[in-house]
């Protein structure tokens, strides 16, 4: 069976990606920090018929990344996609002119440094075979940026452009890398006035990503 390796497996996106995948016959293998929350995803999906583990990681120890994705690929027998988009610190409201090197870091750590990390392990072996799919996310201000947002839609837009780069080279080796940026709020709680939508609503998406390999990036606003 083929398997997704999902990093950042919450109880949203996480989870309704590895439930888009698991129902087109993928075996998940589930990345966050909490190992009692990974069990309980995990359960959730077994109810479905969806044969998924989890292995405790955090994004900002590359050693623990590392260390989850070789372990789940071992599980596993290797992965064949790889679904980036844990959910990095709040954002600090920061207009880009009052940003300061410190307030971009943890960001930079969060969604570049460990998308950078968990890319390294799976790419040798999806060379190796000639496919693969990458795919990460962002918020759409990686593309269309808000000021007060400025030090996540700095790093949103860094990891943006790597996996375009990324995408233009791993391409003609018949390996798939794309990014999704989503323009919504992400469930029932959005403040009055900003646009909504559920994971299972916006998870299709990188299912298209997936099988179609013909774009390098999709934006899914309501």
């Amino acid at each position: 069976m083929p398997t997704i390796a999902v990093v950042g497996a919450g109880p949203g996106m996480g989870l309704a990606v590895a439930r888009t995948f698991g129902s087109h016959g993928f075996d998940v293998a589930l990345l966050s920090r909490s190992q009692a929350n990974l069990d309980t995803r995990v359960a959730t999906l077994a109810a479905e018929g969806i044969t998924a583990s989890g292995f405790a990681a955090d994004v900002l120890d590359t050693d623990s990344l590392t260390g989850a994705i070789e372990a789940a690929a071992e599980h596993f027998g290797g992965i064949d996609v790889l679904e980036y988009s844990p959910g990095g610190p709040e954002p600090k409201f920061v207009t880009p002119s009052r940003l300061t090197a410190a307030d971009v870091e943890l960001q930079m750590r969060y969604l570049v440094y460990g998308a950078i990390a968990a890319t390294g392990v799976v790419v040798p072996a999806m060379r190796q075979a000639g496919t693969g799919t990458l795919l990460f996310t962002t918020g759409a201000g990686s593309v269309d940026p808000t000021p007060m947002l400025g030090d996540i839609n700095t790093a949103g837009a860094a990891l943006r452009s790597w996996v375009l780069n990324l995408h233009k080279e791993l391409e003609p080796e018949g390996i798939q890398a794309a990014h999704v940026a989503i323009g919504a709020w992400i469930g029932d709680r959005a403040p009055e006035g900003t646009p909504s939508a559920s994971a299972d609503q916006i998870s299709p998406l990188y299912w298209d990503l997936h099988v179609q390999r013909d774009q390098a990036e999709k934006i899914f606003t309501p």
